[in-house]
């Protein structure tokens, strides 16, 4: 099932975010008050207000300042979040990061330089939202 995940990512960013749908492809700067889910990609620098959501379709390539973020998609350049970053396990970061807080799902490619501003450790979980993936890792 599919639609699970997305109902759940719509749930958690809340408000009406920005969409920009899947084969969709954006090029210059965006700039948006409240939440944007990316379904399709962006090559341009970002200033998201609210919460930042990449599907696992999803790319955006440049620098990307949002006050959180949700990325299970691909993002090349520079993430910048003020509050917490979950990376999904289907994630391909090629990125400098800077976050309050970062939890990566195993299975994550992430590759580049990272910085945690609240002081606390990165956190790795195992996604549960996606089947196959149900054994624990210790």
């Amino acid at each position: 099932m599919t639609e699970s995940p997305k109902r759940r990512l719509l749930d958690r960013i809340g408000g009406s975010p920005t969409f920009v749908a899947a084969g969709c492809r954006l090029t210059g700067d965006v700039e948006t008050e409240g939440p944007l889910l990316l379904c399709g990609s962006i090559r341009g620098d970002g200033h998201v207000g609210g919460a930042l959501s990449l599907t696992a379709e999803a790319h955006w390539e440049g620098e990307v300042h949002a006050s959180a973020a949700i990325i299970a998609g691909r993002f090349t350049g520079r993430l910048v979040v003020e509050g917490k970053l979950e990376i999904g396990a289907s994630a391909v970061i090629h990125a400098d990061i800077v976050a309050h807080a970062v939890a990566i799902a195993r299975g994550a490619v992430v590759d580049g330089d990272m910085t945690v501003t609240g002081g606390q450790p990165v956190v790795h979980f195992d996604e549960k939202r996606h089947h196959g993936h149900g054994r624990a890792h210790s």
